[in-house]
Formats: C-alpha cells, sequence, structure tokens
C-alpha cells in the first residue's frame, strides 16, 4: 500500500465527470497570484492591518484582470490571510488567520477516506500526551486558571451527549505552546465529535458512568499538570484514551449526523466568515450526508438557490470554494448542476502550512511532533515486517528518492511517505503530508550546497532504517528513524 492510497494526491474523476473537474484557466491563474499575495505577505512578515494596495494597484503588481484578481482575493479571504475593503481608502488588508475552514475540510476528507476510530485513537494517544507533558512543564499561573477554569465548566455540565468532554483537551493543545500540535488536536477533537454524535447505545446508566469516569480523569490530568508532573499527565491521559477507544467500539454512532440546512451557522463556524463560506460548509455536510456519491447531480443551481434562500452571487462563490477542495463542481447545461467529486487534501494542507507559518512554527516545534507522527508509524509498519509487500515497497520508495528530479522537493520524502502508506493510517498520514508541506517551507533557500553527496547520505539511512524494519527490530528502527529527523533538523534549521 502506498501513500497515495491512504492519503491520494488529485485523482481522475469518475466516468461522467470528467467535463466539469478540470479546473478553468482563471481558476488555475488565480490559485497563482493567490498563493504570490500570500508569500508577499509572508515575506513582509505578516503585520497584521496593513495594506497590500488597491484592486487596481494589486492588478498593476500581479499583472492580471478584474476577474483573476477578484478570484484570488476570495482564496486569499478563504484562507483568512487577507480581507478586501471596499470604498474611500480601501483596499487588500492583512489578516490574523486561524485554521477553521481548513481543519474542518481535513475532518469531513477524513470521514470521505474512511478513517476508522481505531486509526483516530491512535493517532490522539500518540499526540495527546505529549501536548499533556509539554503543557506540564510549560504552564504558568494563567494557564493553571483556565485549566480549572474548564475542569470546573466540566464537573458542572449535563450528561447530555450533546455536551463536549473535550474542552480541556483543547486547553492542553493550546497550553503546550506548540503551535503543529495545537492544531492537530484540534483536527482530532474534531473528528472525535463526528464519530460520537447522535444517540448512543447501551443503558443510560452506563452512559451517565462512562462521562462521571471521564471526569474522575480529567481531574486527575489537570491537577498533573498544575503540578508540573509531566509524566503522571502522560500516563493519566493515555489510559483515559484507551478507556475512550473502548466505549467508541461499542458505542460508535450509526447514520450520518447531518441534514443540509445553513438556518444557523455550525458551532465551529467562525462567526466572522462569510455567507458563502457558510453556504459551502453546508454543502459539504449535505454530501457527507448522501454519502458522498461521487459523480451524481445533488441539485441544479436553480434547486440549490432555492433550498438555502440565497443570491446566485453567493452560490457561485460557496461553489467555487468547494471545486478548490475538489468536493464539488457545477456542470452546465442541460442535467446540470452541481456535481460530487473526489476530495482532494492538497488545498486544505496548503492552507494548514499557511497557518503555522502565520504562528511562526520552529524547527523544534516540527521536530517534536514529525517524530511523534512518524516513531507511530515505523512502529504499525515494523508489526507488519514479514508481509512482502514491505521490503518490495520500501525499497521502491528508496531507489524513486535517488531517480526524483533534483529539483523536486519531495524526493527526499518518499521514503518517509510510503512509510505512511504501508502503516495504513490516514490521519497520521495527512499529518505528515502537513509537517513535510511546512517542513520544505521552512527550509525553503536552505538546500545543501553538495546534493549529489546529501542525496547519498539520505538513501544511505533511508536503506538502514528499512533494514531494521524488515528485521522486525521496532526498537532499532525507532533509534535510527529517530536520529534520522534530528540530522533534518539540523540540516534545515
Amino acid at each position: 500500500m502506498s501513500v497515495a492510497e491512504v492519503v491520494p494526491s488529485p485523482a481522475q474523476p469518475p466516468d461522467g465527470v470528467g467535463d466539469v473537474a478540470a479546473e478553468p484557466v482563471v481558476g488555475k491563474l488565480a490559485t497563482q497570484v493567490a498563493r504570490r499575495i500570500e508569500t508577499d505577505i509572508i515575506g513582509r512578515g505578516w503585520p497584521v492591518g496593513e495594506s497590500l494596495g488597491s484592486e487596481p494597484e494589486l492588478r498593476e503588481r500581479y499583472g492580471v484582470s478584474r476577474s483573476v484578481l477578484r478570484e484570488a482575493v476570495r482564496l486569499v479571504e478563504h484562507h483568512q490571510v487577507a480581507r478586501m475593503r471596499r470604498g474611500p481608502n480601501g483596499g487588500l488588508f492583512i489578516a490574523a488567520p486561524d485554521a477553521g475552514p481548513a481543519a474542518r475540510a481535513m475532518v469531513i476528507y477524513l470521514e470521505y477516506v474512511g478513517t476508522s476510530v481505531d486509526d483516530l485513537m491512535q493517532a490522539r494517544r500518540l499526540l495527546e500526551p505529549l501536548a499533556a507533558g509539554l503543557a506540564a512543564t510549560r504552564v504558568t499561573e494563567k494557564g493553571i486558571e483556565l485549566i480549572r477554569v474548564t475542569r470546573d465548566a466540566e464537573t458542572t455540565s449535563s450528561d447530555s451527549p450533546g455536551d463536549s468532554v473535550e474542552d480541556l483537551h483543547l486547553v492542553l493543545g493550546e497550553l503546550s505552546a506548540n503551535p503543529v500540535l495545537q492544531l492537530f488536536i484540534d483536527v482530532l477533537i474534531r473528528l472525535t465529535t463526528r464519530y460520537a454524535a447522535g444517540p448512543h447505545h447501551g443503558p443510560e446508566s452506563a452512559y451517565r458512568k462512562a462521562r462521571a469516569e471521564a471526569r474522575r480523569y480529567h481531574a486527575d490530568i489537570a491537577e498533573a499538570v498544575i503540578a508540573g508532573d509531566a509524566g503522571r499527565a502522560e500516563a493519566r491521559l493515555a489510559e483515559y484514551l484507551d478507556g475512550v477507544l473502548t466505549w467508541m467500539r461499542s458505542n460508535r454512532r450509526s447514520g450520518a449526523p447531518f441534514e443540509g440546512t445553513i438556518t444557523h451557522r455550525p458551532a465551529d463556524q467562525d462567526p466572522r466568515a462569510k455567507l458563502a463560506e457558510v453556504v459551502a460548509s453546508a454543502l459539504r455536510d449535505d454530501i457527507v450526508a448522501a454519502g458522498w456519491p461521487v459523480g451524481t447531480v445533488i441539485g441544479s443551481e436553480s434547486d440549490l438557490l432555492e433550498r438555502y434562500g440565497i443570491s446566485r452571487a453567493v452560490l457561485r462563490e460557496a461553489v467555487r470554494l468547494l471545486e478548490y477542495h475538489s468536493v464539488a463542481c457545477m456542470r452546465r447545461g442541460p442535467g446540470g448542476g452541481l456535481v460530487v467529486g473526489i476530495p482532494d487534501p492538497q488545498a486544505s494542507i496548503d492552507t494548514m502550512a499557511l497557518y503555522l507559518e502565520y504562528r511562526k512554527v520552529t524547527a523544534q516545534d516540527l521536530l517534536s511532533v514529525r517524530e511523534a507522527v512518524e516513531l507511530g508509524l515505523i512502529t504499525r509498519v515494523t508489526a507488519r515486517s514479514d508481509d512482502p509487500e514491505i521490503a518490495a515497497q520500501l525499497e521502491a520508495a528508496i531507489r524513486w528518492g535517488s531517480e526524483w528530479p533534483d529539483d523536486d522537493p519531495a524526493r527526499s520524502d518518499l521514503f518517509h511517505t510510503e512509510l505512511a502508506g504501508l502503516a495504513g493510517n490516514p490521519v497520521l498520514a495527512l499529518f505528515l503530508r502537513i509537517l513535510t508541506e511546512l517542513w520544505h517551507r521552512h527550509a525553503a533557500g536552505r538546500r545543501p550546497t553538495d546534493r549529489t553527496a546529501a542525496t547519498a547520505t539520505v538513501e544511505h539511512v533511508h536503506r538502514r532504517i528499512a533494514e531494521a524494519v524488515l528485521a522486525g527490530d521496532d526498537g532499532l528502527a525507532r533509534h535510527r528513524l529517530r536520529r534520522h529527523l534530528e540530522a533534518l533538523t539540523e540540516w534545515w534549521h
């Protein structure tokens, strides 16, 4: 199994969708202009509130038409990197982004590719104890107050299935002071909430008992973090997550929790979001609720206008956002309408990497999370060391790394992404794609001068890791991988 089977690259559309799947020339150019605007913002040091210029000035700077620029601005606004202000003294103003839109798109994508409860909880088991340990070593008095407020709110909450019991986990992600870790935990909690949605199974007394047990664990974890006891915080959180996995295996929801309405914004919708973004989110939920029927029409333009009670301009902007994520495309003419596509996570990966650039992620932030993710992956692959497929695909990945174009940054990642594919966990595979994308952005302009020697060194290290994996020696494989990632961090720093 390759990484493309777990987190595929853009796929060919199914039969009958080919006439709508191709991105128009305007859209391609707009995407390029949006990336140039975002690169300029990064180059300026992300000065929030500063104007990049008026619309005429931007058109002249980037050498594009009004329609292309406006399409590019829509994408930049979707990423929450900048906002266009109309009227006198207007222009494109740099904004402070958040990861909400991309996180929601990632969660839905992970549902689409068939993320299991075990996949989800394995990812949580790898990352959340790390966050708890970091929080315990870095907690301040302000952080202690936040932990206690969160714990007390949970203690006084009802046992309604709709009430969240995961807020403490989000707080620990925040207090870890690692933006990558915080972001990934946000995605994991969103996905857990969706998996747990709907009526639970079993007697009400069992559910109340589980909630009480969760509160006890959370109280213990909170006290361990406040006391600065990283070991106890990590251990108790790991025990709690093991219990959550057992519960979810026997009480997993059935059916889809969405009913495709925009009478209100989703609970996690940014209140600043434009109506088109709200509509796009509702349309995605409609597609999920329908079982993601690729190639089918879920409504004509007139049907969708009536269903959501919106203007044509708002609907078309919402559709463009769906097309950007390859969720759906609008087919014109007789029998046309909004056609369900095969989602591509690349747009969300780019958005996540951009957001983390804004958060000024350090090489150490990247290393600690990438190490946790890849060590989890390699243990899973080593457990399958007697599978002939493992040896063949690892050898191919090592060879491809040497044969890949010299100027392609993906060449050094092929071995790592192949490990992710062989591990078969789509959550961790997607997280690794975000980490490697950010790794390349962080390392831009810092390539080694002797690329031939560097490539030979990396290939040798990859082969040594593969040898340990194929020998079934998990400890040695983890040791070699950890040393390799540490060396990469020093290399790119």
